[in-house]
């Protein structure tokens, strides 16, 4: 039986990380257009430099909350089929909770691209817009995230895993950023079991069988704890939905 995970903005949350939008419109007060876009990093380099290196100071002194050490021990116990962890969020709190196996398909707040070579680089400090490719010499530095406009990362790889899974945990998203928000009306259709972990039902809480509403470091912690008891989801009301 194989569960697939997508967490969202809201399991961050819980961990001190603001959420990408606000309903402001805002990111960690920016305009979207100003930060999580290829034009606005053209415009202004060193303004999207210097965000994602107070992103990336901020999620330093984060620590992993309940709802990431529930996952990473949900991986590393679940036996009876693979689980998989597919992440919108670009920060490294998963990894330092114990998942091991973890697909940002946003990219990785740790992490540099070349625009020329497309090789990319751990980077844990400050970048600058001067910084250069260390394997091509030829072209700058940038945050390897995906941004608006651009395509998300392991789409293929994703496509397959979603059609090999059995049970889909859905978990502090909102619902409404594509691709990511189509994945749970994928996998109904193909017969899996779709459960949704949020604070409120989400833009599309139709496409789930069960929802459990609350903070995730709350919800998920027996659930999962209840799950490896059981080594089924017998012990579900989809009733509670």
């Amino acid at each position: 039986m194989n569960i697939t995970i997508l967490t969202g903005a809201g399991v961050s949350a819980e961990s001190g990380m603001k959420v990408f939008r606000e309903k402001d419109g805002l990111w960690e007060n920016h305009r979207i257009e100003d930060v999580a876009t290829y034009e606005g990093y053209v415009r202004n380099k060193k303004l999207v430099h210097d965000f994602y290196n107070m992103l990336r100071a901020k999620v330093k002194k984060l620590d992993p909350n309940n709802a990431h050490i529930a996952l990473a021990k949900l991986e590393q116990n679940w036996t009876k089929g693979k689980v998989y962890l597919i992440t919108q969020n670009i920060d490294d709190l998963h990894e330092r909770a114990g998942s091991k196996h973890v697909i940002h398909m946003h990219g990785v707040l740790n992490s540099m691209i070349c625009e020329h070579c497309g090789k990319e680089l751990e980077f844990f400090e400050a970048s600058t817009s001067e910084d250069v490719c260390p394997h091509c010499g030829r072209a700058l530095l940038r945050p390897n995230i995906v941004w608006f406009g651009e395509v998300p990362y392991y789409l293929d790889e994703i496509e397959q895993i979603l059609g090999q899974t059995n049970v889909f945990l859905c978990i502090g998203t909102s619902g409404v950023v594509y691709p990511a928000a189509g994945f749970a009306s994928l996998t109904k259709t193909n017969g899996a079991l779709n459960i949704e972990f949020n604070l409120e039902k989400s833009k599309i809480a139709s496409d789930f069988a069960l929802g459990v509403y609350g903070k995730a470091g709350e919800t998920l912690p027996s659930f999962v704890d209840k799950l490896l008891e059981m080594g089924d989801f017998s012990f579900l009301n989809k009733d509670n939905s």
